[in-house]
């Protein structure tokens, strides 16, 4: 049924559209009349059953096409009132059934059914279905920053923030598409009142015309055939009304709407003994005496229901939090139980007091949305998936104090001034300013703390001037980058290598596990961004990687491997105006530097002589001296074989000095040696 279900409908719009145009036989029409109302009854118990609006996501689609159907049994049967004086067993049974003998008195009760739906129950659930749309979209936005709060608090996670995300746009979709597919309910209804008055008007004429009728036969014949043509559609109508009207007023429950009704209208006894009072009142005045009393006796009898259910209930309530209070203290004796203590972190940021309101959305904070930017711009710059940022206020900090700690260790601290902003100098103001001295803390820089007042005046001389929310995040982004091989474990490179699999699948299974392990890839990127490297072009690493793990295991080689494939990146990364001044090996150290290189079974290391660490330290200093005298950026470039080992032997110089291999670097750029380092 499932696998030809799609062909079953496309054949069932198609019929619906040919029946418009091709009359059916009697027995048919009878057939698809009894259908009608049957489909219609599934989809108001659908509606009661739901127990929110997605579950019956399709509502808008379905709303046209039994519209559709009515239209064409509405054709249909006129074609068959009009032209031959009989509609099928089924009109003349509704029409018979509901005239009672009368055709005025079913005429009437006819079109009191169609103004309840046209007025009342279609209007309704046009207007809920426009409200709703409006009200969900403009709704949206807050959802989307909750969403992300939640998952940069750790609450969801990815997957599930996706999940949310997803819900909220079909959301919007749904209720938008119910407020375009409510208009075709207020049609029908309309068109249900034209149809009827023409086939009275026009039947009236071809009885007595066509077919020889006296006026009464006429009059009555067709207006029962009317009435009961009329009936027939607006029957389904008003139950596909009743069903939108319910699909739209739905609210979030956890169940469907019938218990729902009885959960919240009977939970009090309190209201039904007073019901029961009132009514027993009633019954003693001159009103008729035993419907009255007959409901207080029923309301009474309830009210008692309702209250032995009430106590039954908070007496298992008091008996299970009796329980789960000594289980409770069973569970804090087990030793198992400090397990979740040993939990630490990816990165947490502490705060004291003073900075709460920037974490806290009701106080106009906006430090959680700046979270989710600072995840977004990592993932595309590095091509990183930063885990979630733990806030934490600590009392023990000073009021405007904050650390960032990376898996549970304090990396950085800062201080912020509220009501004060930050002006650093960029290195081209035409003036000075009054404030603070202070230090910027993500890049060290000079900077002062200034108030409102000055703001305007050192944005006017030149002065970079930044809010204390974006002194934090940028601090945090800094921080973030500079750890990221930290950060980087095999989770997050699985996560990784599964998105890259979406769209190269054999990629990734020629290489993973044939060539290398999870860990194996995790140390080449670690090696990666422990340079400031990004790996979001990660196709092209794990064809490298692919390329030469045949010939070598070795993750360092790799690495190197892999930046050279990268040139075109890391030239623009470091040289981004295509032509720097740089520093150079003198061929004696590439000599000793290649001869100290030792091998081991856990990789190979540079074991330099201490004397000849010491020169080359001192040799190395003044070089780099001399370019930041001239405001360059120390960039050293080497030949490809000992550039890993030197750049960690310069790490423990500095962390801002630039090591790149000839092969890195792209042949358009100008490369001038401003120097070379010797021993």
């Amino acid at each position: 049924m499932k696998k030809s279900g799609d062909i079953i409908v496309t054949i069932g719009i198609i019929g619906i559209i040919l029946m418009i145009i091709i009359p059916v036989p009697l027995f048919v029409l009878d057939i698809l009349l009894s259908l009608n109302i049957s489909i219609s009854l599934l989809i108001l118990l659908i509606a009661i059953y739901n127990r929110e609006a997605l579950e019956f996501s399709i509502f808008p689609s379905l709303l046209l096409i039994t519209t559709m159907f009515r239209l064409a049994l509405n054709i249909t049967s006129t074609r068959y009132i009009l032209g031959t004086g009989n509609a099928g067993d089924v009109i003349e049974a509704f029409g018979n059934f509901v005239m009672g003998g009368n055709a005025l008195v079913g005429f009437i009760v006819f079109i009191i059914i169609i103004i309840i739906q046209f007025m009342v129950i279609t209007k309704g659930a046009e207007r809920v279905s426009e409200v709703g749309a409006r009200f969900t979209l403009d709704a949206m936005p807050g959802k989307q920053m909750a969403i992300d709060a939640d998952l940069n608090s750790g609450l969801i996670d990815e997957k599930e923030a996706r999940e949310r995300r997803k819900k909220i746009q079909m959301e919007a979709d749904f209720y938008g598409a119910m407020d375009g597919a409510s208009k075709f309910v207020k049609g029908d209804a309309i068109a249900g009142i034209i149809i009827a008055v023409i086939n009275i008007l026009a039947g009236f004429v071809m009885g007595i015309v066509f077919q020889h009728l006296s006026i009464q036969d006429a009059i009555s014949r067709y207006t029962l055939l009317t009435v009961g043509d009329g009936l027939v559609s607006q029957i389904p109508a008003l139950l596909i009304s009743t069903a939108t009207g319910i699909v739209v007023t739905r609210a979030a429950s956890e169940s469907n709407l019938g218990n729902d009704v009885i959960n919240q209208l009977f939970k009090q006894p309190k209201i039904m003994f007073i019901i029961s009072g009132v009514l027993f009142f009633l019954s003693l005045t001159p009103l008729p005496a035993i419907p009255y009393l007959t409901l207080s006796i029923i309301f009474l009898i309830l009210g008692f229901n309702i209250k032995k259910s009430v106590d039954v209930l908070e007496e298992s309530e008091q008996e299970e939090g009796e329980e789960s209070t000594d289980v409770d203290i069973e569970e804090i004796r087990k030793p198992e139980n400090v397990l979740p203590l040993l939990q630490v972190d990816p990165i947490e940021l502490e705060f004291g007091y003073g900075i709460i309101p920037l974490a806290d959305k009701s106080q106009g904070g906006d430090l959680f949305d700046r979270l989710v930017m600072i995840r977004r711009q990592c993932a595309i710059e590095m091509g990183i998936i930063v885990p979630m940022i733990r806030l934490r206020d600590n009392i023990q900090l000073e009021a405007n104090e904050y650390i960032i700690k990376i898996k549970g260790v304090e990396i950085a601290k800062g201080e912020i001034m509220f009501d004060h902003y930050l002006a650093m100098n960029p290195g081209m103001v035409e003036g000075e300013i009054s404030g603070i001295d202070t230090i910027e803390p993500a890049f060290g820089l000079p900077a002062k703390w200034i108030d409102e007042k000055e703001r305007e005046r050192a944005e006017i001389l030149g002065y970079t001037v930044v809010d204390p929310p974006s002194i934090i995040s940028t601090h945090l982004t800094e921080i973030i980058k500079k750890f990221s091989y930290e950060l980087l474990g095999r989770q997050e490179v699985k996560m990784l290598i599964d998105n890259l699999k979406e769209n190269s699948p054999a990629l990734v299974e020629e290489v993973i596990p044939n060539l290398f392990s999870l860990g194996d890839i995790q140390k080449v990127l670690a090696n990666l961004l422990r340079e400031g490297v990004s790996i979001r072009n990660l196709s092209t690493i794990i064809e490298t990687l692919a390329d030469y793990g045949t010939i070598t295991k070795d993750t360092d080689t790799l690495t190197e491997y892999v930046r050279q494939a990268l040139f075109r990146s890391i030239t623009k990364q470091f040289i981004p105006n295509n032509e720097a001044k740089v520093i150079t090996l003198d061929q004696n150290l590439e000599k000793i530097i290649m001869d100290s290189i030792q091998p081991t079974e856990t990789g190979n290391y540079l074991a330099l002589d201490p004397q000849i660490s010491q020169k080359l330290v001192s040799s190395l200093s003044k070089e780099v001296e001399k370019l930041l005298s001239i405001g360059e950026q120390p960039i050293i470039v080497t030949p490809p074989v000992i550039r890993i080992y030197f750049k960690r032997f310069v790490e423990q110089i500095s962390d801002d000095i630039i090591v790149l291999s000839y092969n890195e670097i792209d042949p358009k750029v100008k490369i001038q040696s401003v120097g070379m380092v010797s021993i």
